[in-house]
């Protein structure tokens, strides 16, 4: 029998590219022969079918169709902030809720690949942000870096947050959000000497989800198991 794993997922900022990540962390996942599934506890912005456009791209990306509340408990209208979203639905973003969901999809699957929202201190109401949530979920982390200008300091602050709440950077994947970045290999190199986790891969810019699963090395996350599950 293979252990359950999971992952908490989370970026240097909003808009650089984890759910496209965290898809990619799960085609890469189902080609090792596990059953996965991607999470999104939260998430503000509905289109005109009524869904949200990450939850619905994670939810096609993992291996197994669970409801789509257990995926996304916590969905808002408006894309904006979330805890400002909440106050405005008057439907605050409850803990338990969440956790319940959590626990759900990890008796479903393998490994759970959970995406934050926004950056690693977005409020998600008047005192709790989603590291608050990574440290309830008690999950290693896997940071997505933006690589644009910025990004460097932006890791080392996450960086810095995760370890100050004695959570594990369990690994970092650098997403070339911007194609036309100045020295990206020297960036690249600046952020491999300072972070003190494996780089999982560099996602190039355009690849599909699919496309980038095969630049991403799970086996270099910490204890992560690659045998098919027998249950």
């Amino acid at each position: 029998m293979v252990m359950k794993q999971a992952f908490f997922v989370t970026g240097t900022d909003t808009e650089v590219g984890k759910t496209h990540v965290t898809c990619a962390l799960l085609h890469a996942t189902r080609r090792q022969g596990r059953t996965t599934v991607g999470m999104k506890p939260i998430a503000a912005g509905v289109g005109d079918d009524g869904h949200n456009e990450d939850v619905t791209r994670l939810l096609a990306a993992g291996s197994i169709t669970p409801p789509r509340d257990w995926i996304n408990p916590f969905l808002y209208d408006p894309f904006i902030a979330p805890h400002i979203a909440a106050r405005m639905a008057g439907r605050p973003i409850e803990m338990p809720v969440i956790q319940q969901a959590f626990e759900r999809l990890q008796a479903l699957a393998d490994v759970v690949w959970v995406e934050g929202v926004g950056g690693f201190r977005v409020p998600l109401d008047e005192g709790r942000d989603t590291a608050d949530l990574a440290r309830m979920l008690a999950l290693p982390v896997v940071l997505v870096v933006g690589m644009r200008l910025g990004c460097i300091n932006h890791a080392l602050l996450t960086a810095e947050a995760i370890a100050r709440r004695e959570l594990t950077l369990a690994g970092w994947v650098a997403n070339r959000i911007d194609p036309a970045m100045n020295c990206f290999e020297a960036n690249l190199d600046t952020l491999r000497a300072r972070l003190n986790a494996p780089l999982l891969g560099v996602v190039p810019y355009g690849d599909s989800s699919e496309q980038a699963a095969s630049m991403l090395g799970l086996s270099v996350l910490p204890g992560f198991a690659v045998a098919p599950s027998t249950v």
